[in-house]
């Protein structure tokens, strides 16, 4: 009886949402799946085991940092899980902050996510646009053209509707894993020659220091991105009390084991050594035990990879923009829905914004800092939830963090470690990012101020 009234309530909150104007509870736990599985897995995979390889050398460390990447993303998404269940709304972490830490932390929170997403978005369009070019298509079409324009196709197909864009999401993500799969049995299983492995060696240093492994860990967090992407689609989910945890720590787990299993094989047909020297391990691995032709074969992978990856983005962009503009701190028109649960004035705001970086070259700058704007996130989420616990104590929350609050605190300081190691690596662009993100904050916080007096 319970289930049936939980599924008559959803169906009448969806027929109540499409006379609103409102989002759709259309979404499922395989959608879930999808996001956080194709917003992790991309072109990161494919060329970050060279760099891990180079900073630390040893196979034993190599594999301890890619699992290590997998505990920090589970730990972390403990918090998120509380608060995606306890409120489930549109616009991921800035929900979260402005309601636990006030607006003015939500909106410093939001932009930053608004940022990053519309540099992830420019960056993965440019990324795809190489491989086109590697390809041998559209090479004389100019990368600042085919990068604006694949934002553009990604914009007209989440301008349809919310269940279109959530079907191609899982669609991408199930070629995502298969191909990744398919990767692993070939370089796993295929005979090698004895000539195989004995690329020339890249000297690397024996000496392991804090500075390498920081390196290190640095690109295997970004490799990791992503894993928190269902969260903005809370409202949109189906059960999302039930759906939201899974999703997340099934696309963690599944993730995991995918990074874990290239880089496993990775490192039975190339030496560490070798993995450092190459731009593209990958490709090269492949190419080793299949010949010329594997490395253009995962080149066509790659830019659907990646191209999965900037759908994923383009549609959960406009979900912070949304939530903002719901709150006012965006302009309240950014906030309209369209019938077929598209927030479609958000969507082409951040579209357009992002087909500028995209052609400028601007986003460059923004993806420096991304890293550290990422990290400041999640740790803000972190002390989010250890403070709603003291101020909503009574707050529903279908699903509870486990041991609190030694996980939430475990997960602050894991995130508060990673960004003061990430300034003390690159102290001017880990500073920058939250620098800017902090003005926006007190911009607007002086802003209300002036106009509302409190």
């Amino acid at each position: 009886m319970g289930g049936m009234s939980q599924r008559g309530a959803m169906q009448t909150t969806a027929a109540e949402q499409r006379t609103t104007g409102e989002l759709l509870r259309v979404l499922g736990l395989v959608f879930g799946i999808a996001a956080v599985v194709g917003g992790s897995v991309g072109q990161g995979i494919f060329r970050t085991p060279g760099i891990v390889a180079g900073a630390v050398a040893d196979p034993t460390l190599i594999l301890l940092l890619w699992a290590a990447g997998a505990t920090i993303a589970a730990i972390t998404a403990i918090p998120y899980a509380e608060l995606g269940t306890a409120v489930p709304r549109a616009g991921g972490p800035y929900v979260f902050v402005s309601r636990g830490l006030g607006p003015t932390a939500g909106t410093t929170i939001g932009w930053s996510d608004w940022l990053i997403n519309m540099s992830t978005q420019a960056f993965l369009s440019v990324v795809v646009s190489e491989y086109l070019h590697r390809l041998g298509v559209l090479s004389n079409v100019p990368q600042a053209v085919i990068a604006p324009s694949l934002i553009a196709l990604f914009f007209a197909l989440n301008w349809t509707n919310t269940r279109l864009c959530g079907s191609s999401q899982s669609i991408g993500a199930a070629i995502k894993g298969a191909g990744l799969l398919i990767l692993v049995l070939v370089l796993l299983t295929t005979p090698l020659e004895t000539s195989a492995t004995s690329q020339a060696p890249v000297a690397v240093s024996n000496v392991i220091g804090i500075s390498a492994i920081i390196v290190a860990m640095r690109v295997v967090q970004t490799t990791y991105d992503g894993w928190n992407n269902c969260i903005y689609f809370c409202e949109e989910m189906n059960d999302p009390e039930r759906s939201v945890p899974r999703a997340l720590f099934c696309g963690i787990a599944l993730v995991s084991i995918l990074y874990l299993s290239v880089n496993v094989a990775l490192l039975r047909v190339m030496s560490p050594s070798a993995m450092a020297g190459s731009n593209f391990p990958a490709a090269d691995a492949l190419e080793l035990v299949l010949g010329g032709w594997a490395g253009m074969l995962l080149t066509v992978f790659g830019a659907i990879s990646v191209a999965a990856n900037l759908n994923l983005n383009s549609m959960f962009g406009p979900r912070v923009v949304l939530a903002m503009a719901r709150d006012r701190v965006l302009p309240s028109a950014l906030a309209k829905v369209a019938p077929g649960g598209t927030p479609r004035r958000a969507l082409l705001v951040t579209s357009g914004l992002a087909m500028l970086f995209s052609a400028s070259g601007t986003y460059e700058e923004l993806i420096a800092f991304s890293v550290a704007l990422g990290s400041l996130v999640n740790l803000s989420v972190c002390i989010c939830a250890w403070r709603m616990r003291q101020t909503e104590p009574t707050l529903p929350r279908p699903w509870r963090m486990p041991l609190y609050p030694v996980s939430v605190l475990l997960a602050a300081t894991i995130n508060a470690s990673l960004l003061a190691a990430l300034i003390y690596e690159d102290p001017f662009h880990s500073l920058l990012g939250p620098g800017l993100a902090v003005a926006i904050g007190l911009s607007y916080r002086i802003g209300s101020i002036l106009r509302y007096g409190t």
